[in-house]
């Protein structure tokens, strides 16, 4: 497929920091460097530019009228952003065909650009809808949701090739939608951007000083295990203050002040919401940090895990999420809490809060198990699955044609007559 044009649909891209934009980038600049031609279809901007070889297009209409109060209301709106990708690809597939487009699952952003005349489809798996939300959310959200994962599950089900990051996630979507197993699929990892693995090269580790600081990745909720890392603040913040731990400092990316539940003072005054940052922002912080705790239930792949790796800062995460026990069970470059609740998160940060030494260890750890998913293997893998999806879509095509050419033609018994 190296050389030909492929289109790739995203909610947002670069400089927007989110989990999803970074991938679209790295699945983007890996496949130019592979040689082929790429489009990102985005919601995150209306006008058009190149950027590092990638045609970026931007559908976000100048006045979205009615469609912009529309995609604001629940359930129904969750179609009005699929709706203006699938105007913009669709008219420039008949300019110029492409030879596959591929979308995340995340909110379906190809529900109705997967049923493109002539266009083969790929999903590109993350977490489904159905597993996010805040920590508290409402009734109103769940139902959202579930209207969500039933629009992501039936574009999924449409698909010529998947895409999941790990064997065990694509095992849970493959249940949660229902998905044919005799559709080609990969199980490909992501890469990190090579900027930060730049600046991660360079990254020192701090001395311990008199305060530990750790740092959480991700929004405030459920799946991310907000909660429990709220509930091990709420443990671990009176042994800090009578000094059978060390003084710490818990600094949250993503998350903002208004977002953090009522805590007694000794650990409010811990913690700090920093809210959304830039990369340069991002990385600052990574490298301050002595460990980065992640006690996410469910990870399709778990960004953060490998940019803790890359930094090489120790992790504590959970040993719910398959992708955490893939990546500190193999690699030792941290701690897995037992179970997702507060009090195990808090047993599992102890031995790591107290232990400069064991920190240092880990950290050396960390950094060995960096690097082990790069933008060549990314694309390399991603165009072998891009192929098997085309000969999948062509074989539906001609599979079609047969049965309709066989309804067409009269039976044995209708030409004698």
């Amino acid at each position: 497929m190296s050389g030909l044009s492929t289109a790739l649909i995203a909610w947002d891209y670069p400089p927007s920091p989110s989990g999803l934009s970074v991938a679209a980038r790295e699945i983007a600049e890996s496949l130019v460097g592979a040689g082929t031609d790429v489009t990102v279809y985005t919601l995150d901007r209306a006008r058009s530019e190149r950027v590092n070889g990638v045609h970026v297009v931007g559908c976000l209409p100048e006045r979205s009228g009615v469609d912009g109060w529309l995609r604001k209301r629940m359930a129904l709106g969750h179609l009005i952003g699929p709706r203006w990708f699938a105007r913009r690809i669709a008219a420039d597939h008949r300019k110029r065909p492409y030879a596959c487009l591929e979308a995340t699952n995340w909110y379906a952003p190809a529900a109705l650009a997967s049923r493109i005349d002539g266009l083969p489809f790929v999903t590109r798996h993350s977490t489904p809808g159905a597993f996010t939300g805040a920590v508290g959310a409402t009734l109103r959200d769940a139902l959202d949701g579930r209207f969500a994962c039933r629009i992501e599950a039936a574009t999924a089900r449409r698909s010529n090739g998947h895409i999941f990051n790990t064997e065990s996630h694509g095992e849970k979507v493959s249940r949660l939608y229902h998905l044919d197993p005799t559709t080609p699929s990969a199980v490909v990892g992501l890469s990190l951007p090579p900027e930060r693995l730049s600046l991660a090269e360079d990254a020192p580790y701090p001395p311990p000083g008199d305060t530990v600081t750790m740092l959480f990745v991700g929004r405030a909720e459920r799946r991310k295990g907000f909660d429990c890392l709220m509930e091990a603040m709420r443990i671990l913040a009176p042994e800090a203050e009578n000094g059978t731990l060390p003084a710490f400092k818990l600094k949250l990316v993503g998350v903002e002040t208004g977002e953090l539940p009522a805590l007694p003072e000794n650990a409010a005054q811990r913690i700090e919401a920093i809210g959304r940052v830039g990369e340069a922002a991002l990385c600052k912080l990574y490298r301050s940090a002595h460990l980065v705790v992640a006690p996410s239930r469910y990870e399709s792949f778990g960004l953060v895990y490998q940019e803790a790796l890359a930094f090489g800062r120790p992790l504590v995460a959970c040993a719910s999420d398959a992708s955490a026990r893939t990546v500190v069970g193999d690699d030792e470059a941290g701690r897995l809490a037992a179970n997702d609740t507060g009090e195990a998160l808090a047993d599992a940060l102890r031995p790591v809060l107290k232990d400069a030494g064991l920190r240092e260890t880990m950290h050396a750890q960390a950094l060995a198990a960096a690097g082990r998913f790069g933008r060549a293997g990314l694309a390399r893998e991603t165009l072998a699955l891009y192929a098997a999806a085309r000969a999948n879509f062509d074989q539906g095509r001609k599979g079609r044609s047969s049965a309709s050419a066989s309804k067409s033609r009269p039976s044995p018994g209708e030409s004698a007559s």
